[in-house]
């Protein structure tokens, strides 16, 4: 009986992951391109029924709201497409008026002029921390 082993109990050894670099992934907010939805007015119309306007709009003497001019951009109708646009990008706050109908509407947007800065594309949806992401 000279010949038994000791008994050993095993013991478990581990390492903590540190990473020593930044990447980016998916999604990053910071480099990536949101699926910026041009959805604002009526998408079924294939005409320009909306004026769109930069900043706030102007309040006449009797408090009534109507388009300053000056920060006049153009005329706009959603095209319904989800577009490509870097984080990066200058998103401008705005409005935009119904032109077929009589009185000022003063519908809230945020405004892309697309990747020439050429263009109109238009948002009702405010909130920037909920548009999606493009996928990379």
């Amino acid at each position: 009986m000279g010949n038994k082993r000791a008994y050993i109990k095993p013991v478990l050894e581990s390492e903590t992951f540190v990473p020593q670099n930044y990447i980016a992934a998916c999604g990053d907010t910071e480099y990536g391109n949101y699926l910026f939805e041009c959805n604002a007015g009526d998408l079924h119309l294939h005409r320009y029924p909306y004026e769109v306007f930069t900043g706030t709009p102007k309040t006449d003497r009797w408090g009534n709201l109507e388009p300053n001019y000056r920060n006049y951009l153009g005329t706009y109708h959603a095209c319904g497409e989800k577009h490509e646009a870097p984080t990066t990008s200058s998103f401008i706050d705005g409005y935009m008026d119904d032109t077929r109908t009589p009185e000022f509407d003063n519908i809230k947007v945020i405004i892309w002029r697309g990747k020439h800065n050429n263009d109109i594309h238009c948002t009702e949806n405010l909130d920037r921390n909920s548009w999606e992401m493009a996928k990379s």
